[in-house]
């Protein structure tokens, strides 16, 4: 594979001296026009490289920061091969196809794409993702065609798995997070694409993070690619390091990088502090379950020093229809809080993110780069921060080392204590406490299948101080906490809280569940539960005597064990971390009260001399029963020969 390097371009600024204009193969005007109109006229470093040597017949394989320009990077060279055909497609005729791994990120390129499709005459795109009925996308690819694709891999399998288009003059396939299209499944829906799709094609293979499962991807869909690797060169911003170099990094030239180590009972109120610090900002928040998001998003806009910002919820779970309109809603914003799980770390450009906090790091250490990356797009800045635990702190070396460099960010020791405010709010309202308890219970559990489980111990986390941070009322029962000696420390208990009591806010929520403690009250009441009868205690077995082998093993393991101690013993005397007098009473040679003896050295001495002696006696023992043994042994040896 040919590497292109495009580190001493990125070095300089996120955009670079070459422009779109000047290329070579230069693009049509129509095309530049189109990116004139877009504010786009100077490359990317990413742009610079990929676009020349697609548009000259080469397949590339490009890793690139996220918010690096790569969109761009596939869509002109697609679109000016496009134009550069002798005649025109026929309907149903596909000569592009644009894979990703999201319908987020698919309905984003296709947006983008749309002013540059404009300009290729008879030429027709559609989108193709999930959520929507089969059989209606399905009649309208029969009815209408498409010349250029752009979808995800699952909905592109059901429609390939039909006769309604021809791919056999394919001429350009793009797989955008190539990465992610691998670690969500789609391994096996690739590999059928790619087996529907002509050999002599241009193929380009884009991602943030370059994984073995990609390099075996390029290697089966790509004929000698160029390597397009676009790094940059971190700085650390601090007061302290001034414009220290950091090294080489994956991460956007304009993005600044921190982490803040803290105690668990502690993140919450170092969370709020944060944001009432930043309100004027766009913020993107990252927790690792989408129950997490749930509370969080529900507890936040209760404290009283965030109460009027804006906070929006956007996790897998929510329906695709809530999901655009929560993201329509945030991008719209000029400032407020995205609550989010890693369905949002990837591909989305989200315009003018100022911040990104990521309270929980991910449980895959590839997707730190994507999650800051929703910052410091393009040509601009942005700032990242992650909160670590006490001992989670090798994980800022551990990022170094695979070239993400972070600044560490002081935790404040004087912010506000804002656990009280969320149980005041769990005590007033049902389901804040439930959606608590769901959110603890989840984040426990994915803690668990952290894929740096050397780095993040779930059997070491402090689960007293994690029930505070979550202003939980009572521990829940668990069996990650029955079954291991957790730590419980730091759990302040609310006292005279009866749970069963507590209401929802919500009065039909209310009434429901009054109905249904009623009715299972009821039902207990007609078929009472039988008391369990429990099965009669068997008698204690008499205890078997043991064999004489038994007891000559237990006693030679004793007398191993004594030699062993006062080796131990006899060489810390020699090292002189203990004294003689101290020597003795450790050895069970001094007086009976524990003192040394008054009397002369010779005492000492003759002491020693019996210890030694008795030593020998055992030793001389051992031997001559291992000799029986051995003799027994060859004796019977002997017989059988």
């Amino acid at each position: 594979m040919a590497a292109s390097t495009a580190a001493a371009a990125a070095r300089k600024g996120a955009l670079t001296d070459q422009r779109f204009s000047e290329l070579s193969p230069a693009l049509s005007p129509e095309v530049v026009e189109a990116l004139d109109r877009g504010g786009f006229q100077r490359c990317t470093p990413v742009q610079a490289a990929a676009i020349p040597h697609l548009l000259s017949h080469k397949d590339v394989a490009v890793d690139a920061a996220t918010g690096s320009g790569k969109t761009l990077a596939f869509i002109v060279p697609v679109v000016e091969i496009l134009r550069r055909r002798s005649s025109p497609p026929k309907s149903h005729e596909v000569l592009a196809l644009i894979i990703s791994p999201t319908r987020e990120l698919s309905s984003q390129i296709f947006n983008v794409a749309q002013p540059f499709f404009a300009t290729l005459n008879g030429v027709s795109s559609m989108l193709l993702v999930g959520g929507l009925d089969i059989k209606a996308e399905l009649k309208k690819v029969e009815e209408e065609g498409a010349n250029i694709l752009v979808g995800t891999p699952g909905k592109l399998f059901d429609i390939m798995h039909t006769d309604a288009l021809e791919y056999k003059n394919l001429e350009i396939l793009i797989l955008d997070e190539a990465d992610r299209l691998l670690d969500m499944g789609f391994q096996k829906h690739i590999n059928f694409i790619l087996s529907m799709l002509p050999k002599l094609r241009r193929t380009g293979l884009f991602s943030a993070t370059q994984t073995k499962a990609v390099a075996d991807l390029s290697k089966a869909g790509l004929r000698n690619p160029i390597r397009v690797e676009v790094k940059t060169e971190a700085k650390s911003t601090s007061k302290d390091a001034g414009q220290q170099e950091l090294g080489p990094s994956i991460t956007p030239l304009g993005l600044r990088l921190e982490y803040m180590i803290c105690e668990a009972s502690k993140k919450s109120s170092q969370l709020v502090d944060f944001l009432v610090q930043n309100s004027g900002k766009k913020i993107m928040v990252y927790f690792a379950t989408c129950a997490c998001v749930d509370y969080w998003a529900v507890v936040l806009p209760l404290i009283k020093s965030l109460k009027g910002s804006p906070i929006i919820a956007y996790h897998g779970k929510m329906k695709q229809s809530l999901r655009e309109k929560a993201l329509a809603s945030f991008s719209a914003l000029s400032s407020g809080v995205l609550v989010c799980t890693d369905v949002a770390a990837r591909g989305l450009d989200i315009p003018s993110v100022d911040l990104i906090v990521q309270y929980d790091p991910p449980q895959d250490p590839n997707v730190f780069i994507h999650r800051a990356g929703r910052t410091a797009r393009y040509d601009q800045e942005g700032d990242a921060i992650v909160f670590l635990l006490p001992k989670e702190d090798t994980y800022v070396e551990f990022l170094k080392l695979r070239g993400v460099p972070l600044t560490e960010r002081e935790c404040l020791a004087n912010t506000d204590d804002v656990i009280p405010q969320i149980r005041s709010a769990a005590l007033e309202d049902r389901n804040v406490m439930e959606k608590g308890l769901r959110a603890f219970v989840s984040f426990v559990r994915a803690y668990k299948e952290h894929h740096c489980s050397y780095i993040f111990r779930w059997k070491d986390l402090e689960i007293g101080k994690l029930a505070m941070e979550y202003g939980l009322l009572q521990i829940p029962s668990m069996p990650e906490v029955k079954h291991h000696s957790l730590s419980l420390e730091g759990f302040i208990s609310v006292d005279d809280v009866d749970i069963t009591q507590i209401k929802y806010k919500d009065k039909a929520r209310e009434k429901q569940r009054k109905k249904a403690l009623k009715r299972k009250a009821e039902e207990e009441a007609q078929n009472p539960k039988p008391e369990r009868k429990r099965p009669p205690e068997k008698p204690e077995k008499p205890k078997r005597k043991k064999t004489g082998k038994q007891r000559q093993s237990i006693q030679t393991k004793e007398d191993l064990d004594e030699l062993a101690h006062e080796y131990r013993l006899l060489k810390k005397l020699k090292r002189g971390d203990i004294d003689e007098e101290e020597y003795e009473k450790l050895t069970g040679f001094g007086d009976s009260d524990g003192e040394a003896s008054d009397g002369d050295g010779s005492n000492l001495d003759e002491r020693k001399k019996g210890n030694k002696a008795q030593k020998k006696t055992k030793q001389r023992g051992k031997c001559k029963s291992g000799s029986k043994k051995f003799e027994g042994r060859s004796k019977l040896r002997s017989k059988r020969r």
